[in-house]
């Protein structure tokens, strides 16, 4: 078996990032930015006023109260296109661009007017309330740069620069391949002894959340024929993940099949828990992760494995998920020679971290612990036993990844 890290380094190694596609704006929320974004137009495109009021010359309100002639308007999306004489004011509205000669904004509260005159009753320094040209960025600059991921706010600052397509990594296209006579999709007819395939729907969410695309393959019954048919399905995938069959039994026959049309595997067990089959290799050109068929083991594996892969497609660095430490709420036994992801609850905070607690079964099929839990704890390999009380580590059962 190989460590944890390990496993993750060897994955890693040879993933490239996909290719390009040229998308609206309106689209490019979450999606992985490719080129740098250049801005299009100066923003502000002019010197503006940031408020209400009136646009004057600063010598002229040197001393107040200061009485000015009222000769235009300015107001947004409008302009007064005449020059600012002395003794002169422009009544100006917020986002109106100065008019030549002013140099200053005095707010309305500071002014008494009327149609043709303003009386300034306070006096403002040179470029107060004046946003100047270039304020938030100039035509020419780099407003982004690449391999970014989008934010809400990325899409609003691009917008702002002018521009309505951007170049995007596409979406990696995932092919989930589920394997076993005993699984049925939901709410298909279930005989005596089948269960319900939840693990491609599990993993397809996870792949979705990362900026993937799932690709569902179906399930594949446990002979060889319908192995073949099902993975040929892969060939315009990125990357191929079975779910199921990665081990050595009489009825796991994703190796043997598989090896007949082009995998070649590079390792197949890990020291962890759960997920020890975890098997990965390359399938006719492509990254192929064998999943093992317990749902909470694919879960965990692909947080630790897959979608730093999925960031790696996108042209990411990859990235794990963040641990932070937390309280013990009970005593555990010491650990083996594998790494242990162990379902826990949050149940409050002690000095400052969150007191967890475990669930007492942690069997790699339970679903119900698996939804109802807020963390992972992890030990180490041959981790002593610890007591209530003791410092650990966990890892938070959200989006690992958050982007924005």
């Amino acid at each position: 078996m190989i460590s944890v890290d390990e496993a993750r380094a060897k994955i890693l190694k040879d993933i490239k990032p996909v290719s390009t596609e040229v998308i609206a704006l309106a689209e490019a929320n979450g999606r992985v930015l490719a080129e740098d974004a250049v801005a299009r137009r100066t923003q502000p495109p002019a010197d503006m006023s940031a408020m209400d009021g009136f646009a004057v010359k600063a010598a002229d309100i040197a001393m107040v109260p200061a009485q000015l002639r009222i000769v235009g308007t300015a107001a947004a999306g409008g302009s007064h296109d005449t020059v600012l004489q002395t003794g002169e004011a422009v009544r100006i509205f917020t986002g109106a661009p100065l008019p030549d000669g002013a140099d200053t904004i005095v707010i309305q509260e500071d002014t008494e007017f009327t149609n043709d005159a303003v009386t300034v009753l306070e006096t403002a320094k040179v470029g107060r309330y004046v946003r100047p040209a270039g304020l938030d960025f100039r035509g020419g600059d780099i407003g982004l740069t690449a391999d970014r991921v989008l934010s809400p706010r990325d899409i609003g600052l691009l917008a702002a620069m002018n521009i309505p397509w951007v170049t995007v990594r596409r979406r990696p296209r995932i092919a989930l391949l589920s394997t076993g006579d005993e699984l049925v999709r939901p709410g298909e007819p279930v005989a005596r002894n089948q269960i319900i395939s939840s693990n491609s729907l599990l993993v397809a969410a996870m792949i979705r959340e990362a900026g993937g695309d799932p690709i569902d393959l179906g399930i594949a019954e446990d002979n060889a024929a319908s192995l073949r048919e099902k993975a040929a399905g892969a060939s315009s995938a990125d990357m191929l993940i079975t779910l199921g069959g990665a081990s050595v039994g009489d009825h796991d026959l994703v190796q043997s099949v598989l090896a007949e049309e082009g995998l070649a595997v590079d390792f197949w067990r890990i020291a962890m828990r759960p997920g020890k089959p975890l098997m990965f290799g390359d399938f006719a050109g492509i990254p192929m992760l064998g999943m093992p068929g317990n749902p909470v083991s694919s879960m965990i594996c692909s947080f630790l494995f897959l979608l730093p892969a999925i960031d790696a497609l996108c042209g990411l660095t990859p990235r794990q998920p963040p641990r932070q430490k937390a309280i013990l709420d009970q005593d555990i036994t010491a650990n083996d020679q594998r790494e242990d992801y162990m379902r826990a609850r949050i149940i409050g905070t002690k000095e400052g971290l969150p007191r967890v607690s475990l669930f007492p079964k942690q069997d790699s099929s339970m679903l119900s612990s698996l939804s109802r839990a807020d963390c992972l704890v992890v030990r180490a390999p041959f981790a002593a036993a610890l007591s209530a009380g003791s410092e650990i580590e966990i890892i938070l059962l959200r989006h690992p990844y958050p982007n924005v």
